[in-house]
């Protein structure tokens, strides 16, 4: 297995890193995730060099990470680097350590390793999480979560604070005396927004990126054979005519034509250099180096080995710049916009 060290932490992360979201099963993606695969994967995991799992609180109302706690014991916790993350909405100065420790408890852990924010505290991001209208109206202040998180790491609750989807507008707002070590963000084939800026602006400031959705649910593992395969709950992101599906909350006409035409490339060139489209986008998520870890939800051994490999064996330079050639277009179009839920005027980050 491949690592890559954080520069404002003494940690390195395994290239591939384990994303535990389905864990512990739920609606949204449409089958159980019964204990003993879950227990099987996060094993072989280990065994084949990964050390970073990710979940968070409110990763199937906290199932996800009840079930990678389970899936931990009888392994050395040193084994684990473990990242989870706290809504905005439960970042008031009384509340971080109570849900710190609620995670701790789901966990089976004395510590997390890394805490993010899940995303900035503010009132539109809030709304996502609670219909309290007084905690939308009142957010938490910024400087008071951090207190309490750097409260929570003196007292060994947990290793190191990150955050996850921050512009670097966002983490310029961050005091010197936050050390912030990872910004976990959408990074992929189809989601290329942090090349404009935050990715620069991480490996200046030595935060690693966590990087996720790096097969975009599925979409860059070619499970879909066109656009109107894809499932609603898949096509809620910018990439998608919003008028088509009233799951989406972005309100934009989407760009359709040129994300089907960069599946299409992608396609083709999975198929002249006879790498797997799953294979080909994995391999160009980690060619970055401003990537620390990109994360891959699997449900089967079969498949975790299948994308380590992929991982360990680096993309030909020359696919890299074709790769990134048949999705400038799509890249340009969505613009310098990390929230692909939200309408660029209702970027989250």
């Amino acid at each position: 297995m491949k690592y890559r060290k954080i520069d404002n932490a003494d940690i390195s992360l395994s290239l591939f890193g384990l994303g535990c979201w389905a864990f512990g099963g739920g609606d949204y993606w449409g089958a159980n995730h019964e204990q003993s695969q879950v227990n099987e994967v996060v094993h072989r995991a280990v065994d084949l060099g990964v050390n970073f799992f990710d979940t968070a609180e409110v990763y199937n109302e906290g199932r996800s990470e009840s079930s990678l706690g389970l899936a931990m014991q009888g392994i050395p916790r040193d084994k684990f680097i473990v990242g989870s993350k706290i809504l905005p909405a439960n970042c008031y100065p009384d509340k971080v350590a109570q849900h710190c420790e609620a995670s701790l408890n789901r966990l089976k852990t004395d510590y997390i390793d890394i805490y993010m924010l899940h995303w900035p505290i503010h009132p539109h991001s809030i709304r996502h999480s609670t219909n309290d209208e007084n905690v939308i109206n009142n957010p938490p202040e910024l400087s008071d979560a951090l207190e309490a998180l750097l409260k929570l790491k003196e007292e060994g609750k947990i290793r190191h604070i990150g955050v996850s989807n921050h512009s670097a507008i966002r983490l310029n707002t961050f005091p010197e005396e936050v050390n912030v070590v990872v910004n976990q963000l959408a990074y992929n084939l189809l989601c290329r927004a942090g090349e404009y800026e935050i990715l620069p602006y991480c490996k200046k400031n030595g935060i690693g990126v966590i990087g996720y959705m790096s097969l975009l649910q599925g979409i860059l593992a070619d499970v879909y054979a066109d656009i109107e395969s894809i499932p609603f709950l898949m096509k809620r992101t910018r990439h998608f005519d919003s008028r088509q599906n009233n799951l989406s909350r972005h309100g934009e006409l989407g760009f359709e034509k040129e994300t089907a035409d960069a599946l299409n490339d992608i396609r083709k060139i999975a198929k002249d250099s006879g790498v797997s489209m799953a294979d080909l986008a994995i391999k160009w998520a980690v060619a970055h180096d401003a990537i620390s870890t990109s994360l891959v939800g699997v449900r089967g051994v079969k498949r975790l080995e299948a994308n380590i490999t992929a991982v360990n064996e680096a993309l030909d330079f020359q696919l890299v710049n074709e790769l990134n050639a048949v999705t400038d277009t799509l890249k340009e179009k969505l613009g310098n916009h990390v929230d692909y839920w939200e309408s660029k005027e209702n970027d989250r980050s």
